[in-house]
């Protein structure tokens, strides 16, 4: 280890930041956040930084830099494009000890300014010692998706209970698993909510009742395939989930996400061939909850467009057990975007159906009349059984037979194939070639584009198979 990472108190403190450009100001302002006096110290100064270090009773000196402006400062920052410059505050802190950090510069440091990533109070420092800012920053973007804004919130939180949460468990280990369980469960995901209060509240039931573990349920839509679709909410749930529930429509690359040591549970569902009945599915979800687990209900798509999400938080809410809905990207926007076809476009269609193609007891039960407009693109899942009777239904009350239509295969994925025809040819040709499910139908003017905007072709690569994102 080149350096050993600390974290400085400037608060109130005099530093001093020669320079006065765009590189001082970006310094000037790191420096402001934490609570610093900037001495700004340049024969010409920006408006912009002037106005920085004004607005934290600092001080603007338009002139040469010397060593008198060492007088007084616990930290000293040197940000500009001449050498000669920077080699002299380097050498003068040197001979005095104090702390400088020489931009780009890391032979001249005795500190270096790492890549920031500000949860106040709590913060993460990236460095790689000056050898390689950027990827120092690379990896700083990393973090920043990963940890939400509001885990500064949640610090607050376990500041303002530290004290109380010490007076209730005396022993060093029960305190560290109270706070492992109470920063990972349903107060946690209150406060990354932003309702600390309601998030205290559930802390101090907690310490209160420990004998009441209360469980909690995710419903997260994974969306239609590809696992750099998810949502960065939905990997957080899915990383600290005890128990998942998952159906035939997610993804093994997003199933290779969800937390290692977690219980899986199979509950998909297809024609006539359920694993478990959708009764079933929901009590189990009250029953684990009730057992104390964060059980995760992982859904293709999204878990509130047919995918009978509601049907399975209404037990939920009944049971009072808390849960959380977190939305996917639906079959039909993942699907027809990878696939080339926009679901709108003015010159082809000013409205959208989603419709379902899972016809009830194969009763064609749906309003025809309502879907033959020109004017819009229809949407069917869970159409590829009842393919041939869509398209006789739609020819017979008025649309055109020979209206574009698609069906997409396992859209998103590597095993994507788009499959394009009219509305009347489309049902002989899936018979007599090989499709497979899932698949989503696609049927009006938007589908002509298919072969102007088409841009994502799925490659049988290794890397294609181990993708599974950060």
């Amino acid at each position: 280890m080149d350096y050993l990472p600390l974290f400085f108190d400037l608060r109130g403190k005099t530093v001093l930041l020669v320079g006065g450009g765009v590189v001082a100001l970006r310094k000037a302002r790191l420096l402001q956040k934490a609570g610093a006096k900037i001495r700004a110290v340049a024969p010409e100064i920006t408006v912009d930084l002037a106005e920085l270090v004004k607005e934290g009773a600092g001080e603007i000196i338009r002139e040469n830099y010397s060593s008198v402006h060492l007088n007084d400062v616990v930290l000293v920052i040197s940000a500009t494009d001449d050498a000669q410059v920077n080699n002299q505050v380097a050498e003068d802190c040197h001979s005095r000890r104090l702390p400088v950090n020489v931009v780009d510069n890391p032979e001249l440091c005795s500190v270096i300014m790492p890549a920031i990533v500000d949860r106040s109070p709590l913060v993460i420092g990236i460095s790689s010692g000056g050898e390689a800012p950027v990827l120092a920053r690379m990896v700083r973007a990393k973090l920043e998706s990963l940890i939400p804004a509001a885990y500064g919130g949640l610090a607050q939180l376990a500041s303002r209970l530290r004290d109380r949460v010490k007076r209730h468990f005396t022993d060093g280990d029960a305190r560290r698993r109270f706070w492992e369980s109470a920063l990972s469960g349903p107060a946690a995901e209150l406060a990354l909510a932003g309702d600390l209060r309601a998030a205290e509240a559930e802390v101090v039931r907690q310490l209160d009742h420990p004998q009441d573990k209360r469980g909690e349920v995710y419903l997260v839509g994974a969306g239609p395939g590809d696992p750099d679709l998810l949502t960065f909410k939905a990997l957080r749930l899915m990383q600290q989930a005890e128990v998942v529930l998952y159906d035939r429509l997610v993804s093994e690359p997003i199933l290779d996400l969800v937390r290692r040591d977690a219980e899986r549970i199979y509950v998909g569902k297809k024609r006539a061939d359920h694993a478990l009945e959708q009764t079933k599915i929901n009590q189990l979800l009250v029953d684990l909850a009730l057992q104390g687990k964060r059980v995760l209900r992982l859904k293709g798509g999204d878990p509130f467009i047919f995918g009978r999400g509601g049907e399975e938080i209404e037990l939920l809410a009944q049971n009072q057990i808390p849960f959380q809905v977190v939305p996917g990207i639906t079959a039909a926007s993942g699907c027809a975007c990878y696939a080339g076809i926009p679901l709108t476009h003015r010159d082809y269609a000013q409205s959208v159906r989603f419709v379902t193609g899972h016809l009830k007891d194969d009763s064609c039960n749906l309003s025809w009349n309502e879907l033959i407009g020109d004017d819009q693109t229809l949407v069917f899942y869970m159409g590829l059984a009842s393919l041939g009777e869509i398209s006789r239904q739609l020819i017979s009350h008025g649309k055109s037979p020979s209206t574009p239509a698609a069906l997409v295969e396992q859209g998103t994925t590597r095993r994507q194939r788009v499959h394009v025809q009219t509305l009347e040819s489309l049902p002989d040709y899936i018979a007599h070639n090989d499709v497979h499910a899932p698949t989503l139908l696609i049927v009006g003017g938007v589908v002509s584009l298919h072969d102007k905007l088409k841009w994502y072709e799925p490659r049988e690569t290794a890397a294609a198979r181990f993708k599974v994102g950060w």
